[in-house]
């Protein structure tokens, strides 16, 4: 038998009430939009802090002079080629995972932009080769087998892209980029 005396306290309603305001903020779709608008915003300013970072020894300004031979032999010139349209400059690896994400919308870009492609430490003409024929990647590209010329550049991490317009580097970015994402820095100054 329970005691009156022993009576459980009614519940405080200023509790209840923030317990219910808690649960509908969770139906609320404006709380829903303001959470993924932090998200978003948190991840493009992460995003252009570890661009800004792993391109803080890349040349910017004007392209150093640089002529580039292709698996094929042909023969690019870099500043040359970026006085027409701009040049999409990508530094990528067979061994790169990000690598895997980026190249076909790289590949893709090609068939309608200026592409160099320049495959870092991936080793010698015939293993590139073979892996781009092998993952049905039709761009040319120029094989950096000692990764010369990612140093030179100051390519701290692959894929690394470049775009460069009028023999200037207008845009960096590292890691995965999307199509969109692509086309956005080639059209935009």
């Amino acid at each position: 038998m329970s005691d009156p005396s022993q009576s459980p306290l009614p519940e405080d309603p200023k509790t209840e009430l923030q317990i219910s305001k808690t649960k509908s903020k969770w139906r609320n779709p404006v709380w829903w939009l303001k959470e993924i608008a932090t998200i978003i915003v948190l991840f493009i300013v992460i995003t252009f802090a570890l661009d800004w970072w792993q391109s803080r020894d890349m040349p910017n300004g004007n392209v150093p002079h640089t002529i580039l031979t292709t698996l094929s032999g042909n023969t690019f010139d870099l500043a040359t080629a970026s006085k027409d349209e701009p040049v999409v400059l990508y530094f990528w690896a067979t061994w790169c995972p990000a690598c895997k994400f980026v190249t076909p919308t790289v590949d893709w870009l090609s068939d309608s932009y200026k592409v160099v492609p320049i495959a870092m430490t991936s080793g010698s003409r015939e293993r590139v080769a073979g892996y781009l024929l092998s993952h049905d990647i039709s761009f040319e590209t120029v094989n950096d087998e000692q990764g010369r010329l990612g140093q030179a550049w100051g390519i701290r991490s692959t894929p690394t892209i470049v775009i460069v317009k009028d023999g200037e580097i207008t845009s960096i970015t590292t890691g995965i980029t999307t199509p969109p994402g692509l086309l956005a820095r080639l059209w935009l100054p």
